[in-house]
């Protein structure tokens, strides 16, 4: 058992946040957010993760999903995401971005330079139908979202981009 006092129900549907360190606004560039909608596509499309709704905020993700580890399927995800986007970072010479993902990096995490995302995802098993109103309510009235796309099953019923 990890350090979390958090746990993950195997093959349940969970609300999920993901952060990033000290709430900086990196995806607030298309780019970089494309980088997260890229591996949560690859995830869905290689059936590692069924995904039932999520938004894409300029500091966070919030997301419903669900999968047979979902725990390490989220692992994947962050530490994936984590590199493409300091990647992308250096490639593009955002020296700001990297010096506060530097800055804020936990003193214990020696064997990086930089890191990305907050530990931990928060998850909530949704174990209702009540729960499930409302964690959609939640992300939909999540303030200033830039990308929300809610799926029943696989079929996208809302799609909203903020500018």
């Amino acid at each position: 058992m990890g350090r979390s006092r958090y746990q993950f129900l195997e093959n349940q549907p969970h609300f999920l946040t993901c952060t990033v360190v000290n709430w900086i606004a990196v995806f607030s560039n298309p780019d970089l957010a494309q980088i997260l909608l890229n591996s949560l596509d690859f995830l869905q499309r290689h059936q590692r993760l069924a995904l039932h709704g999520y938004v894409i905020m300029e500091n966070h993700l919030h997301l419903i999903a669900s999968a047979q580890n979902l725990s390490r399927e989220i692992a994947a995800f962050k530490s994936f995401t984590a590199r493409s986007v300091i990647d992308w970072l250096k490639e593009n010479r955002t020296e700001y971005l990297l010096e506060q993902l530097k800055f804020h990096k936990q003193s214990y995490k020696t064997t990086q330079e930089y890191q990305l995302w907050q530990e931990g995802s928060h998850p909530q098993a949704i174990l209702s139908q009540e729960i499930k109103s409302w964690n959609i309510c939640t992300i939909t009235h999540s303030g200033a979202a830039m990308w929300m796309i809610l799926l029943i099953g696989d079929i996208p019923v809302t799609g909203i981009t903020w500018v």
